[in-house]
Order: structure tokens, then sequence, then C-alpha cells
């Protein structure tokens, strides 16, 4: 049996689980909102075509609205200035949009301060804990966020002092992109960067480091709770598009049951 075969095998006998970490994508999911002076991407909507009447008799179809940074989605290079000479989405390689999940779970420190910052002592001492993180892994960060997935207000958790989401320090952001030989990050949040992190220097380090380094990152996901420590395996599948700084993506993680 090859190994190709022994996967599908196992997914058909049931061994091995098929977890979607995709928020559903519609009117009402959460978005990014960027202060004053600067511009917002548009919600997500659907424009009916036609639905089994004169303009479609036999079908039904939409045309579709929506930014490229919207709901579960992904950051190509070229969405940061750091990266503007870096890839778009269409040229993500499929073979880094696939790999080891390793769940970092951060849960109980976020309870405790919905602005904590992952420091690079963490992920020493998570690695002095479980081992070094595998060759083109996803380090998918788990902070019970995606509890609020339902509700703008609380995703972004907005106050006169600005949005209140974990995220990295400066200091982290810059040791993932340099030290690490990962594909990328994913995380429950709005943006791969926390809430306040225009305050950090650089101004959103993980976007600056990661995406000027040639990683990726993945927004708004689900279910991390679902998935073991390592040994899952993640399939990161947004849509090529040609010159697009970042895309909706069907995100999904292989575990063993």
């Amino acid at each position: 049996m090859s190994p190709v075969q022994a996967v599908l095998a196992a997914l058909a006998s049931g061994a091995v689980e098929v977890v979607d970490l995709t928020a559903p994508l519609s009117a009402e999911t959460p978005t990014l909102v960027l202060p004053e002076p600067f511009s917002n991407l548009i919600d997500f909507s659907l424009e009916e075509v036609s639905a089994y009447n004169d303009p479609g008799p036999y079908w039904k179809h939409h045309n579709i609205h929506t930014g490229e940074h919207i709901g579960t989605h992904i950051d190509a290079p070229i969405h940061w200035i750091s990266g503007r000479e870096g890839k778009d989405v269409s040229q993500l390689e499929p073979a880094r949009l696939m790999g080891p999940a390793v769940v970092l779970d951060f849960t109980k420190e976020t309870e405790a301060d919905p602005d904590f910052l992952v420091d690079v002592a963490h992920l020493l001492a998570w690695q002095e804990e479980y081992g070094a993180f595998p060759a083109n892994a996803w380090l998918l960060f788990r902070t019970g966020w995606d509890q609020y997935g339902h509700d703008q207000q609380a995703f972004l958790n907005l106050d006169e002092n600005g949005s209140h989401t974990p995220g990295f320090t400066a200091e982290c952001a810059q040791w993932m992109a340099q030290e690490l030989e990962i594909s990328g990050i994913g995380v429950e949040t709005v943006g791969i960067d926390a809430g306040n992190a225009a305050a950090l220097n650089p101004p959103f380090p993980v976007h600056n480091f990661l995406l000027g380094a040639d990683k990726y990152g993945i927004t708004s996901l689900k279910n991390l709770a679902k998935l073991p420590v390592y040994g899952a395996m993640i399939v990161v599948a947004p849509l090529p598009i040609v010159g697009g700084t970042g895309a909706p993506a069907r995100v999904m993680a292989l575990i063993q049951k």
C-alpha cells in the first residue's frame, strides 16, 4: 500500500478524522476595523444573479463581494511593505500549504489578560516540554478566542483605547521569522497581530517580520481545541488570486481519531 493509499484507507475507516478549522463566511462574519484615516475592506456579501427563475431557470448562482482579508484567510508576503517584493497568494507553494500542525495553548493566559502577548520565552519553554518545532510546520496558537466568532464587538473587543486581543511581542515575531523553519502561523483572532499591535516597535511586528521572511499567516481559525498538541496535518486552501495579497481559505486538519 502506497503512502497515499494508506491515508485514503485511514480516512475511509475513520482512523483519520478531518477537522474543519474554518469560520463560516457570511455578512455576519466579524471583520477588522481600522481607524480613520485608514480605509477598510468591504464586508462579505452575496448578490443573487438567478434563482431558478427567468435569469436562470434551472440554476441558482451569485456574485460574491468581499475583501481579501475577511474571515478565515491567509496573508501572503505582498500584503505587507516588508514583503512587497515577495509572493502573491497565487504564488504560494502548495507544499508549504500542507504540513505538520503544532498547537500551542495559551487560553489560561488570555482569559486572565485579553492583551496577553506570546514572547520568545514562552516558545522556548514550550519546546523544552514538547520538543523542537518540525520543519515546514504551522504553529497554531489557541487562545479560546474562537468562542467570540459570532459577535463582532466581542471578537474585536474594542474600547476607547483600541482593540484588546492577544498576539505576540515584537521580539517573538522576529524570532519566529528568523529562527524557525516554519511555513507560518495560525491564530483564532481577526489578525495575526495583537489588537493593539500598532503601539509596538515596529508596529504590527508579526506582519512586518513574518511576511518579510516569506512566511505566512492564517486568521480567524476555530476548533483548535479538537487538535492534539502534535501529530495533526494541516491543509490550507486559499483562492489562488493572481496579484492577491491574501484570500479567504478553507483550513482543515487531519488527526488520528
